[in-house]
């Protein structure tokens, strides 16, 4: 739930220059499961680490092994997915309903979703969920949604399934992008992404990626966005200052980072493969390159953004052609 409420303007008002960043990384910290004195956020998403911080402090010592950790951290998951469990009894009236609604797997599985209203549509007399117990539809006739062999009439069907994640990157975009040799984008990432900290591909020179690609995806996507725009018009602003006419990833760049992803994306592949299925973790089947989180930087998205941040710093172009 958001409880969404005016801003005090005097509480506004209070905030110093830099607020902004400082709650951005504040937030990805939390949701990373680093630590942090103060949750400057205090919402749905930072919720999680607050339970385990609480769970840590009535540890017996405070050098918990990696497995006592795991099991700590499913605990404080299992509270939360409890808590909010316990919220679809106390909004839902009817009880069937409400044991349909309660999501049963850990929290970041799937996407958490934060609504007011949507809970509360299914008390409405003219709502009515109909429970398909996983099997989906079984046929849409000309005025009717066929389940379990019932048909139920409508004047309208609204296909609310979400947004494209997964497939390819041109696919997405609606359009192809050719490289060097007449070389298409769809064919260099036949077996999945392969970048230099995601923003540039060997063999498509002056070509700049944004967004899931290989880099350190964050819930916050214009906090991410963002720092990809930092990056992407420093090596412009570099290129342009050795009057380059093109600039790409090199061959040992791109080699490096791919070998780096690869390091690190078994970190996070025993949570997804215990996940129920969704775009998450390639709908079931992590670790294949094509699911959401196969695509991004293992360490975390501040561990990134000072990889690339440090990478700028040393300016040489380390893993860049210029030319």
């Amino acid at each position: 739930m958001r409880n969404n409420r005016p801003t005090d303007p005097q509480w506004a008002q209070s905030l110093e220059p830099g607020w902004q960043q400082k709650r951005m990384t504040n937030f990805n910290v939390l949701v990373t499961g680093g630590f942090q004195e103060e949750d400057l956020v205090a919402d749905g998403w930072t919720d999680i680490i607050r339970n385990l911080g609480g769970l840590a402090a009535r540890a017996p010592s405070g050098n918990q092994s990696p497995e006592e950790m795991a099991a700590m951290v499913e605990l404080a998951d299992f509270q939360k997915m409890e808590q909010v469990r316990s919220r679809v009894d106390q909004v839902v009236r009817d009880p069937d309903t409400a044991a349909a609604l309660k999501p049963y797997y850990r929290q970041f599985c799937k996407r958490p979703c934060f609504h007011d209203e949507y809970l509360d549509t299914f008390n409405r007399p003219n709502v009515k969920l109909i429970d398909t117990q996983g099997r989906g539809v079984d046929r849409i006739t000309e005025n009717a949604v066929v389940v379990g062999g019932h048909a139920y009439e409508v004047d309208c069907i609204i296909y609310a399934t979400g947004f494209e994640v997964g497939t390819s990157y041109t696919r997405r975009a609606g359009y192809e992008v050719v490289g060097r040799n007449g070389q298409t984008l769809t064919q260099k990432w036949d077996k999945g992404p392969a970048t230099l900290h995601g923003f540039q591909t060997r063999g498509f020179p002056n070509c700049f990626f944004m967004g899931v690609t290989q880099g350190g995806f964050t819930a916050n996507f214009p906090h991410m966005l963002n720092e990809q725009s930092l990056h992407i018009a420093y090596i412009v602003k570099q290129a342009m200052a050795r009057q380059a006419r093109t600039i790409e990833a090199s061959a040992e760049g791109e080699a490096e980072w791919v070998a780096t992803m690869q390091r690190l994306k078994a970190n996070n592949l025993k949570f997804l493969m215990e996940c129920t299925p969704g775009y998450y973790n390639n709908e079931g089947r992590p670790g294949t390159g094509t699911s959401l989180l196969d695509a991004q930087y293992g360490g975390g998205p501040e561990e990134f953004f000072r990889i690339i941040r440090e990478w700028r710093d040393e300016g040489s172009l380390k893993g860049v052609e210029v030319g």
